[in-house]
């Protein structure tokens, strides 16, 4: 009598320990460098830098060859991978020349009452954070009201760079920020300075003590207005935070990636015991480029290519503290960049700075060709996702949003989405991608658009207008050094350029009528906008208004305007 009542006890309770663990929520882990090009990869196809550690993940997973960000820059791609939805739909995408956040101290960024996949993850019983770039905002009215911040967006720790890395980080760079602007006004200022001095020199004293001090004054509040802003950028926008405080202002740039990577092993092993989501957001491979002394000079492509071996190490690192815990199987691992590369960044001290996007056509800024928004796509899951999978479909990086709601079990109603659960094509139970239509912006204006016919292979994708090269027959803006979508920067097409990237991916082949039998019903059927975004509802977050330094918003460690402090590095030893 006691044998079978012992048995039938250890098989119930066999039975709960294996419900709970097919039960147990995954944990996610996802990868996001900037600026990388999809041809810099070897599992993409790159032979002479080395990535092992990417490529690795790639064989244990599954591999997406048409993985596309919802635009070529990283404010707008990054509000819709947070979102799940078009940035057209939160006001993240601008019409002029401004498309992404520009200062720390501007007022623009996601707005409060977006939905992020980390909101929602939250509300699951998630732990979530945030380690690395935000470059989505701060503040709205006030310095410290944070309604933009990482916390405030679903997020319960953050740490890293709540704007981005850029030139003016390091002396001696250069500057990324509206350097034609800043120059114009420098010169402006000059030749104000010069003519207010000749005017004193050949005045009256009556007359140099009274109306000269009023131009003066005009001339100094005009120098104050542009210098400020631009002339301290370093302390600006060069900054790290924790949470909400800032603790290195401006940032030491060379322990950057050593500081990012400890943060974000430490975050996982605090979180090992119950269900987290870790966005790993890395500052490689944006300029400048770091110089870490145990990968300078070791690849076969300079500087780039030393930064670029440094990211596979990093991304090895995380896997073997994924994988140390014994969270493997239960963690869904993700690696991807924001855009592609940025073709126009060289100089000839380093000479190419900027990605390569192998055989497609254009890269960073340059809306919708496909060297800009095609990017490495790779998701690791032993035991549930088959090694060795590639997907030859169409996906978006949106699909992100839904994918990560449905493997949480996050069944509440939701606004619209523009992505869709990945899920059913990573794991070989669907053949096709839901994404019929895909569209492509430039800024705040549609720019193309890919249909995948459902009873074809073919992806047909239409240009209504493209970025203008210069010089002539270059295959960027090595003028303006980042493209622009409007005005006389672009040409518009009537018909639209034609091209079927399936069968040609670097759309070096135009279609006409008299090469593809489909042409006229093509136009017919992407003639429309099917993502029209009630815009008079929406704020433009990137216009100037919302752009431009204002002083009252700016974070800031100290009394400002005299912000400076330096983070302890021996928490990292």
């Amino acid at each position: 009598m006691l044998a079978p009542l012992l048995l039938s006890l250890l098989l119930a309770s066999g039975s709960d320990v294996k419900g709970e663990v097919e039960d147990k929520k995954p944990n996610f882990v996802l990868m996001m460098v900037d600026d990388l090009g999809i041809g810099d990869i070897g599992c993409y196809g790159n032979d002479t830098i080395r990535t092992p550690n990417i490529d690795r993940l790639a064989s244990e997973g599954v591999k997406l060859t048409q993985y596309i960000a919802a635009a070529p820059l990283c404010t707008p791609s990054r509000a819709a991978v947070m979102t799940g939805r078009y940035p057209l739909r939160s006001g993240m995408a601008g019409t002029g020349r401004v498309q992404v956040v520009l200062f720390l101290g501007g007022s623009g960024g996601l707005p409060p009452n977006e939905t992020t996949f980390a909101k929602r993850l939250q509300k699951q019983g998630y732990t979530t954070g945030l380690v690395g770039k935000w470059h989505l905002g701060v503040n709205c009215e006030s310095r410290g009201d944070h309604c933009h911040h990482p916390n405030q967006h679903g997020f319960s720790y953050f740490y890293g760079l709540p704007f981005t890395l850029f030139n003016d980080c390091v002396p001696g760079e250069g500057s990324d920020v509206l350097v034609d602007l800043r120059l114009a006004l420098q010169h402006l200022t000059l030749l104000l300075g010069l003519g207010l001095l000749t005017m004193v020199g050949v005045t009256l004293s009556w007359f140099y003590f009274s109306f000269p001090t009023f131009i003066r004054n005009r001339y100094g509040w005009f120098f104050s207005v542009w210098y400020v802003p631009f002339g301290f950028l370093q302390t600006w926008n060069c900054i790290i935070m924790r949470n909400q405080d800032v603790i290195e202002q401006p940032m030491t740039v060379e322990t950057l990636p050593q500081r990012l990577l400890a943060e974000a092993q430490n975050f996982i092993k605090r979180n090992a015991d119950h269900p987290f989501l870790l966005f790993f957001s890395l500052a490689h491979i944006h300029t400048p480029l770091f110089t870490t002394p145990a990968f300078a000079g070791k690849s076969r492509h300079g500087r780039y290519g030393d930064n670029l071996e440094e990211v596979d190490w990093i991304i090895g690192k995380i896997t073997e503290t994924v994988d140390s815990l014994g969270l493997a199987n239960n963690t869904f691992m993700h690696f991807t960049s924001d855009h592609g590369g940025h073709l126009e960044d060289s100089d000839s001290r380093i000479g190419q700075k900027g990605g390569w996007n192998s055989i497609y056509k254009g890269g960073k800024a340059m809306g919708g060709w496909e060297g800009g928004i095609r990017v490495p796509g790779i998701f690791r899951w032993p035991g549930r996702l088959a090694a060795g999978r590639v997907v030859d479909e169409p996906i978006s990086l949106m699909d992100l949003y839904p994918t990560l709601k449905y493997l949480a079990k996050d069944t509440q109603p939701d606004r619209h989405l523009d992505g869709y659960n990945l899920m059913p094509l990573l794991e070989g139970k669907a053949a096709r991608s839901k994404h019929e239509f895909m569209f492509h912006y430039c800024g705040g204006y549609l720019n193309a658009v890919r249909w995948h016919p459902t009873d074809s292979n073919s992806i047909f994708k239409v240009h209504f207008f493209t970025p203008n090269f210069f010089p002539p027959g270059a295959g960027g803006c090595y003028d303006t050094k980042v493209c622009l979508c409007h005005g006389q920067h672009v040409t518009h097409h009537n018909p639209p350029l034609l091209y079927d990237i399936f069968h040609d991916p670097s759309e070096s082949r135009q279609l006409t009528p008299e090469t593809e039998p489909r042409y006229a019903e093509i136009l017919q059927q992407i003639g429309f906008d099917d993502v029209q975004v009630q815009t008079n509802t929406i704020q433009n977050q990137m216009s100037w208004e919302k752009i431009l330094w204002k002083p009252w918003l700016q974070p800031c460690c100290g009394t400002f305007p005299f912000c400076g402090c330096k983070e302890d590095k021996n928490i990292y030893k």
